[in-house]
């Protein structure tokens, strides 16, 4: 406890501690931005000659390769707004317009394709910023950016225009975004930060106008200054996503066991009101949780800690990074099936404000039917208030609280992020957890992170401390490991040679050391990589690791090597394939086997192929073995302990900018020796077709056959158990649904 008051207090100052301000790349920039009478059209600069009204930026700058080289590429966009929208027209010249990648996919659909965008710092807070992205085509991709989060946040969604076509001369893109979809302060003349973007991927190259520089870290805080957005206002803004899903399903009930056919209905609604420009209100009756796209592949078996799988249903995606903190203390799949909720999110001046209170039936449905808690639903609540301070540092509070008959959790947590320069960044947290479960015992723990870190053109480097004690719980969070304390420090340097095609040879060294509360050593690791960047899209890397892992008492001492190639040269082809060979334990042994280090091998090989602009034809193949180092019993030195083989197949084509087919063929095998490993023999088939029509992303039909195939029958004799079979085609369930979703907007 006194170490989290500390710590608490030492963040508290350290971010209070105003810094001097210093100028930024594009905070001298300003563009005045013209309202006009006639909204500009696509055909307008069909021609490459650009109609007099718009504002015109034509300065566009490489980030990469080429940190400051002016494009190799000229690019021109045209800004003007009216009393609806703001609009952006790009004109994206291109001396080999028969280069230029484009296709026709699903929205965010696109890959490895030459597209523009336009970043809105609609707040001018130097911190988030909306991104509207186009390929050539005009497929859309829209998302936010925050200085100071790992990555762009692409699962913000919301409805604007864009319309693309290829020309003689590159492509041209139309871009017109409402001010119903944005959120900004009630200000009769607004100033908006402001950025344009385009991406040549067969050169690796990215420019901005006005300039951005990886010399300095965070993006936002480097565009320009939008002015000349005058009476403008998203006006009345409530919308009604209404909803309904049938679904028909034959399946194997295993514990019967018997085939079930089940009929099942299911109708909701979303929705969403915007308070005073800034804030959004969500609410939902019995939400849409289905997940129409499956989770990609991931390699399950012989593994130690949890798997992550990332969100993908659509009423917890939007806006999800309002609720990121250093230590991932909310993860919203941990809701299974709610029946009510409701979300607040947005900002005003320098606060930002996220709540989210939500049941989930699914707690209660897990128990068998005469357990006193079958029907009862968990209570679930989470609040993130974060306050912005000079040079993109803030200070932030985050709680969670879930409860469920008689048992509860409470997390509170506080976090900062301290700007010490242009490229070294301080960020912290520290978290408390109360927990008492069903059964009476009750635990209290804590959790901190820290973590220094420098970024720049060439030199990178962090250093970062996690102490997680070991009763701390977070059940809405995802925290696969408790119990240690973990050092892991990262330095790379990354040089430019602008020659024999390499863009960047980058080598990187990290470390990982691991101790229990008991002062044990628990794990170690040291790990080198070298990469090279090429151009067309091409990086090569390989590596070597020493690593120390202690399970069950046992210091288990492993090696590995790694290497993994991918390219994107061609248009019509992308390929990436990787090798892993080393060592790795057995977490699993047989029964009267103590756990024992394998030899470890692991592959994977992916290809994409763009045989037109509307056809995408995806493979992927994993590959996991673990072999017997030395003679096992009866096991000979190098047989096999288990593979595991996972094949995935996709092909998708787009008919229209709206209308989809895709299908997706899986297939996967476990395949143990028993007598080393406590795995069942395991082989999967299923089969997915989905028909899709997107108007937007809330206004949707789908339509899809999910067909799933076992190595697992009904036993002929014995009908009350089932057998395993050596053929994956025994069909253990077909299912057919409809969704229907439409959005109300007023």
């Amino acid at each position: 406890m006194i170490r989290f008051a500390f710590l608490l207090f030492s963040l508290i100052v350290l971010v209070s501690t105003p810094a001097a301000a210093q100028e930024r790349p594009g905070e001298t920039t300003t563009l005045n931005i013209p309202r006009v009478s006639t909204p500009p059209t696509l055909e307008d600069y069909l021609h490459g000659v650009p109609r007099p009204d718009e504002a015109a930026v034509t300065t566009f700058v490489q980030r990469e390769p080429g940190d400051g080289v002016p494009a190799s590429q000229p690019t021109e966009a045209y800004v003007s707004y009216d009393d609806l929208h703001l609009y952006v027209i790009f004109i994206a010249r291109d001396r080999q317009p028969d280069q230029v990648r484009a296709s026709l996919t699903r929205r965010e659909g696109f890959s490895n394709n030459d597209h523009v965008g336009v970043m809105l710092d609609t707040f001018r807070d130097r911190r988030r910023a909306y991104l509207f992205i186009s390929n050539p085509l005009g497929v859309q991709l829209d998302g936010v950016a925050t200085d100071g989060q790992m990555g762009d946040d692409y699962s913000f969604d919301t409805v604007w225009e864009s319309r693309g076509r290829l020309t003689p001369f590159g492509y041209v893109v139309w871009i017109a975004i409402p001010f119903k979809s944005l959120r900004f302060s009630t200000d009769p003349e607004q100033q908006w930060g402001i950025a344009f973007v385009r991406s040549i991927v067969r050169n690796n190259e990215t420019s901005y106008w006005p300039y951005v520089t990886r010399r300095v870290s965070g993006t936002v805080h480097q565009i320009g200054t939008a002015t000349g957005l005058r009476n403008i206002s998203p006006g009345r803004n409530f919308q009604f996503i209404p909803y309904t899903a049938f679904t028909r399903a034959r399946f194997l009930e295993e514990d019967t066991p018997a085939f079930v056919r089940d009929t099942d209905g299911r109708a909701g609604v979303d929705g969403k009101f915007v308070l005073e420009d800034a804030f959004t209100v969500d609410l939902t009756l019995n939400p849409d949780f289905s997940q129409v796209e499956s989770d990609e592949p991931q390699v399950t078996i012989n593994q130690r800690f949890e798997v992550f799988f990332p969100e993908k249903r659509p009423f917890f995606i939007e806006n999800a990074s309002y609720f990121d903190t250093p230590i991932d203390l909310f993860f919203s799949r941990r809701i299974a099936d709610p029946q009510v909720g409701a979300r607040l999110t947005g900002r005003v001046g320098d606060w930002t404000v996220a709540a989210l209170g939500m049941d989930d039936r699914s707690r209660g449905e897990r128990l068998p039917i005469g357990d006193p808690a079958h029907d009862d639903r968990a209570g679930i609540g989470v609040v993130r208030i974060q306050r912005d301070l000079p040079r993109q540092s803030s200070v932030g509070v985050f709680a969670t609280t879930t409860g469920f008959a008689g048992s509860g959790n409470q997390v509170v947590a506080v976090d900062g992020r301290y700007k010490l320069s242009d490229t070294w960044v301080l960020t912290g947290q520290a978290a408390l957890s109360d927990s008492n479960e069903r059964d009476g015992v009750s635990r209290s723990g804590q959790a901190y992170s820290l973590n220094l870190d420098r970024t720049g053109r060439n030199w990178g480097a962090f250093i970062e401390y996690e102490d997680i004690s070991p009763d701390f719980r977070a059940p809405l969070g995802f925290v696969p490991r408790v119990d240690m304390r973990r050092l892991f420090p990262f330095i790379r340097y990354t040089w430019f040679p602008e020659k024999h095609g390499i863009v960047s040879i980058r080598p990187e060294l990290n470390g990982n050391a691991i101790w229990g509360y008991d002062g044990t050593l628990q794990d170690w690791e040291v790990n080198s990589e070298l990469q090279f960047e090429l151009k067309g899209q091409t990086e090569i890397e390989a590596g070597y690791s020493e690593t120390m892992e202690r399970f069950a008492g046992i210091d288990f001492r492993k090696g590995a090597a790694s290497f993994r190639f991918e390219t994107g040269i061609l248009k019509w082809l992308e390929v990436s394939t990787g090798f892993d060979r080393g060592q790795e334990i057995n977490f699993f042994p047989s029964a009267g086997l103590q756990p024992f280090l394998a030899n470890a091998a692991e592959a994977d090989l992916s290809l994409t192929v763009k045989p037109t602009e509307r056809l995408v034809l995806d493979g992927r193949y994993l590959f996991t073995r673990l072999s017997a180092r030395d003679a096992l019993g009866s096991l000979p030195s190098g047989a096999s302990i288990v593979d595991n083989h996972i094949w995935r197949t996709r092909g998708a084509y787009q008919f229209t900018r709206n209308l989809s087919l895709r299908v997706i063929v899986d297939y996967s095998e476990v395949l143990p020796e028993v007598s080393a490993i406590d795995l069942d023999e395991e082989k999967r088939f299923t089969a997915d077709v989905l028909a899709s029509y997107l108007l937007n992303p809330w206004t949707a039909i789908y339509v899809g056959y999910t067909d799933g195939y076992g190595n697992v029958e009904i036993d002929p004799v014995f009908r009350d158990r089932l057998r395993p079979t050596e053929s994956a085609f025994h069909s253990t369930g077909r299912q057919v649904f409809v969704k229907l979703s439409y959005l109300l907007r007023f």
